[in-house]
């Protein structure tokens, strides 16, 4: 959660209110196997929210990094909220196009369907930001957060890159699942892990070469930016003791 001037800003709403209350309606019963998922009511954006002290009918704008089931779940408990996604990712998911496999899983339309005010952003090229294409200028947001498209685990997947003023935090969601892919001294992911991420990904090319992209921008500009992703628990750790997200 981000404080602005234009309101609260949620990165990505998790699980929502409504998966948690009818999760067989509303997720894949083979994610939800396989990944044994939990689902707790008070872990849900829109409880932390309130957690906080703060009203979720402040929460004015979401971005979403891709619409998978396990980053888009809580959109609809926030009705205020203008939802800002790549033109891409909101045209794959409508159609379902993740995958071969899992496509049809991994989408969940019931998840958002309810949402009606959307800002889509084109995948093409914007302007640079530490070597990465960036759009900038997102509806209603201030300049310091910025869309960062990352494709590969998704065909419209990106990340959000936010100025606090003392250094860009950079939320990189699915575009890695282990800490060391980008921060450690020698590339390595456990074996289930990277498994799974090879089941999820649509362009493995374009996947591997945004890793390849963050890792040197973890390495060589490790100061200026930190890199985060949405699954790894040390990483986590590590920026709430830093209060940094």
């Amino acid at each position: 959660m981000i404080e602005t001037d234009a309101g609260l800003v949620l990165v990505d709403t998790g699980f929502g209110t409504r998966d948690v209350a009818h999760p067989r309606r509303r997720l894949s019963m083979f994610f939800r196997a396989l990944n044994n998922i939990q689902l707790r009511p008070e872990e849900t954006a829109v409880a932390q929210v309130r957690a906080l002290g703060f009203d979720p009918r402040d929460v004015r704008h979401i971005l979403i990094s891709h619409l998978d089931f396990d980053h888009a779940g809580g959109i609809e408990d926030f009705p205020n909220a203008t939802v800002h996604i790549t033109a891409r990712e909101k045209e794959v998911a409508d159609r379902g196009h993740g995958g071969a496999f899992v496509g049809t899983r991994r989408y969940r339309p019931q998840q958002w369907d309810e949402a009606n005010d959307w800002r889509l952003y084109p995948m093409g090229r914007g302007e640079p930001w530490f070597g990465f294409d960036a759009v900038r200028q997102l509806d209603g947001l201030p300049p310091e957060i910025l869309l960062i498209p990352l494709s590969g685990h998704t065909w419209g997947h990106s990340g959000i890159a936010v100025d606090t003023g003392t250094g860009w935090l950079l939320h990189a969601a699915d575009a890695y699942f282990h800490r060391d892919e980008i921060h450690g001294q020698r590339r390595r992911c456990p074996a289930g892990m990277r498994g799974y991420q090879r089941m999820m990904e649509v362009d493995r090319e374009a996947r591997l070469g945004n890793q390849a992209r963050l890792r040197r921008l973890a390495h060589e500009r490790g100061k200026d930016v930190a890199i985060f992703c949405a699954h790894d628990p040390v990483e986590f750790e590590m920026r709430t003791n830093a209060r940094a997200i």
